[in-house]
Order: C-alpha cells, then sequence, then structure tokens
C-alpha cells in the first residue's frame, strides 16, 4: 500500500494544508484535516501558518473550518509577528476580523515585532471598516504606537486616510498631538506628504490641549 504523507512541506516549506488554506480551498482543508498526521499549525519557511494565509486572503470559510479545530492556535504569528488577526487587518478583510474577533482567546492588541497592532495596521492601509470594528471592543488602545512612537492615527494622517482619520478623531480619547520618536505630528506627516483635506481635519484638533498624555 502507497502511505501518501500529506502534512510534507514543499517549497519554502509550505505544507499542502498551507497551499489549500492560502488559496481558498476549503473542500481540500477538510479533507487534509481529517488525516491524523496534518498538522493544523505547523508553519513554512517564514513562520505563516494555514490560518494566517487565510485570514491574509480574506477566505473566510477556510479561516472557519480551521478554528473549528480544537488544536488550532489563532495568535500564532509569523516570523515577523504578524498573528491571524493582524494578517486580516493588514488585507482589510472585515469578515474574517470579525470572526477571529468573536473567539475569546484571539488578542486584539498583541503587536508584530516593530510593535504594530491590528488597529494600526488598519488605520496604516486605509481600511476604515476594520478600524471601527476594532475600535468597537473596549479592550483595543487607540492610541497604542508602534516601537517609533507612532499612533494608528499618526499612519492614517501620513498615508492621507481620510476617512480613517475622521473615525479616530470621533473617539474622545484620542490624543491628535501625539508624537512620534522623532518629533514629528500628525498633523506635521501629513503635510510633510501633500494630504490637504487630512490637513484641514486635523489643525482644529492640534489646536486644542491633548486629551491624552
Amino acid at each position: 500500500m502507497l502511505l501518501v504523507r500529506d502534512n510534507r512541506p514543499g517549497g519554502g516549506g509550505r505544507t499542502p494544508l498551507g497551499w489549500a488554506a492560502m488559496n481558498g480551498h476549503g473542500g481540500v482543508v477538510k479533507i487534509l484535516l481529517g488525516r491524523d498526521d496534518v498538522d493544523p499549525n505547523r508553519p513554512e519557511l517564514s513562520g505563516e501558518t494555514p490560518l494566517g494565509w487565510a485570514a491574509y486572503m480574506g477566505y473566510s470559510g477556510v479561516v472557519e473550518i480551521l478554528l473549528g479545530r480544537d488544536d488550532i492556535n489563532p495568535n500564532q504569528p509569523d516570523d515577523h509577528g504578524r498573528t491571524p488577526l493582524s494578517q486580516a487587518a493588514l488585507g482589510g478583510h472585515e469578515g474574517v476580523v470579525k470572526i477571529l474577533l468573536g473567539r475569546d482567546d484571539v488578542d486584539p492588541n498583541r503587536a508584530k515585532l516593530g510593535g504594530e497592532t491590528p488597529l494600526l495596521w488598519a488605520a496604516y492601509e486605509g481600511h476604515s471598516g476594520v478600524v471601527e470594528i476594532l475600535l468597537g471592543r473596549d479592550d483595543v488602545d487607540p492610541n497604542k504606537p508602534d516601537d517609533e512612537g507612532a499612533t494608528p492615527l499618526w499612519w492614517a494622517a501620513r498615508e492621507g486616510h481620510e476617512g480613517v482619520v475622521k473615525t479616530l478623531l470621533r473617539r474622545g480619547d484620542i490624543n491628535p498631538n501625539k508624537l512620534n520618536s522623532f518629533g514629528i505630528a500628525p498633523l506635521r506627516a501629513a503635510t510633510i506628504h501633500g494630504h490637504g483635506r487630512v490637513v484641514a481635519l486635523l489643525q482644529p484638533s492640534a489646536s486644542t490641549t491633548p486629551r491624552t498624555a
């Protein structure tokens, strides 16, 4: 009898389950997970897991299948420290973000190696919907900076994401004047990069006393 090893990695260390998850093949994922020799958490050489790939690509069905396993680690990071939630936030996949946040064991504030939280990633990429979902949680810190002192608002301003800036400024606990480690405020970052509409949004806020430290 020919024995097929379905968890054997290929190029880059990606397993068949990793390939199936990355490409959104839910049926194949189910078949592979039915085997005792398939490890659902086995990462490839970059540290990416099948769940991380499914989250990044936005395959909510595959994410749900993988999360159905009792032995899945929903917070397992890749080599850069990005968790599945960070990957979903980075990709702007609101459905996947909601699925992951529906679990009690998913940490919404877990940061990657550079200090970037899921909220910061969503703000940086301009994903207003994901930002709103994350801000809807009481345990998400909207002012948490990365390792260079830049907050979600700072990055949204720098990248010119007007919608995200508006969403963040609606919060009463946002500090619109918080400097990054190089002494640059969100208003100045937006000005340097020529984001006029963001500058207009930030000017009234920047003229007031900061509401938080």
